[in-house]
């Protein structure tokens, strides 16, 4: 992202606590800044309507909207409706025209300033290298003013390996020195997996992983996923890296074996599982000690499934600013409630509740991925 002017923001309120809407509100349960573990960034440039929904019909998992239709009605559009506009000086739940006109008005820069910071999110998880038009750590964390760590996904990066790798075997000593170099500076590894054995493949079968992948080169990269056996020689790699590894699951069930195999390793796992399967990610994270989950869209789901300290809270943000603002208010809501719930219940303590909402927001997030050793703000 690229700044349009250097006059300072006016537009919007004041960077503080995640407002809430009704019961919650009465009470003081707050949020710290929050820790985004997982996002993929902001597209630069000006964005009309047709572009905007199709990035809202993306984060709903979703193809174009039928014809006479909007992703506007959808519950992200609805989000996007209620908590962006007062951050770009508009009522909230204004016609999608007049905000997307709004947008156009302060500049797309400006715009996403705005609604990153505006957030209430202080450390972003960047996971870098998937692709090339979103925007890089350093851009993120100008345009919010925040801390921005970089998660490097591994498939990416065995991608770039293979572009300068005539050979199995320069591919394979370049791929460890390459997971070496990246350990180096990265907060944590990420990779999308399906299944994993319980112990690494064997250093054959990667071989011939590896000739049948290098052999696909002419095809473009996003064709180019690696097979079974090498996906899961790059997993076992960067779990002996001792960072962090998040695993992009559809069902984290089938990763049991795997995540039986790594206790002791003295590497944390955290599952980043599709919907509906958090609750059974926070399943998992309690009965492993060295795996955690994601806390997912309804955090009160997977806080009756695992201890406090195992979830993490994230946004899973691609492409749109906007995606930030409503998945860290959502969150915020929902936290707040149910925290009021258990006091008015008597279920905990208020301040008991105050620790553990902090936990989810960002505490947890901090231990894992050993920000304050990092230095994030």
């Amino acid at each position: 992202m690229h700044e349009a002017t250097d006059s300072p923001d006016t537009v919007g309120p004041p960077t503080g606590p995640v407002p809430r809407d009704g019961p919650a509100a009465a009470g003081p349960i707050t949020l710290p800044p929050l820790v985004d573990q997982h996002s993929h960034g902001t597209v630069d440039g000006e964005l009309g309507v047709g572009s905007f929904e199709t990035h809202l019909a993306a984060a709903a998992g979703s193809g174009a909207a039928p014809a006479g239709t909007t992703f506007f009605d959808s519950w992200t559009g609805l989000a996007v409706r209620r908590w962006c506009p007062p951050l770009l000086g508009m009522e909230p739940h204004c016609a999608p025209v007049s905000y997307l006109a709004r947008r156009r008005e302060l500049g797309a820069y400006r715009a996403a300033r705005l609604l990153l910071r505006g957030a209430g999110i202080g450390t972003f998880l960047l996971e870098s290298g998937a692709r090339d038009d979103l925007s890089t750590p350093d851009e993120l964390a100008a345009a919010a003013d925040g801390t921005v760590l970089e998660v490097v996904r591994l498939e990416p990066l065995a991608e770039q390996v293979a572009d300068t790798s005539g050979t199995v075997d320069a591919f394979i000593g370049n791929t460890a020195e390459a997971l070496y170099a990246a350990a180096q500076h990265a907060t944590a590894f990420a990779m999308g997996i399906a299944f994993c054995d319980e112990i690494p493949p064997d250093p054959r079968e990667v071989r011939r992983a590896a000739a049948r992948w290098l052999a696909l080169t002419v095809r473009p990269a996003r064709d180019r996923a690696p097979d079974p056996a090498l996906a899961q020689h790059l997993l076992w790699s960067a779990v002996a890296t001792g960072l962090p590894v998040q695993l992009h699951c559809a069902d984290p069930q089938s990763l049991v074996g795997f995540l039986r195999a790594t206790a002791g390793f003295g590497t944390d796992l955290v599952l980043l599982p599709d919907r509906p399967h958090h609750r059974r990610a926070a399943q998992l994270a309690a009965a492993f000690p060295h795996v955690y989950a994601d806390a997912g869209p309804r955090p009160g789901e997977t806080l009756g499934e695992a201890p406090f300290g195992k979830l993490l809270f994230s946004t899973g943000a691609r492409a749109l600013p906007e995606l930030y603002v409503t998945a860290a208010r959502l969150f915020g809501q929902a936290m707040a409630r149910l925290a009021e719930e258990w006091v008015g219940e008597g279920i905990c303590t208020r301040p008991e509740a105050q620790r553990i909402a902090g936990l989810v927001a960002a505490g947890t997030a901090r231990r894992v991925y050993r920000l304050d050793a990092a230095g994030s703000g």
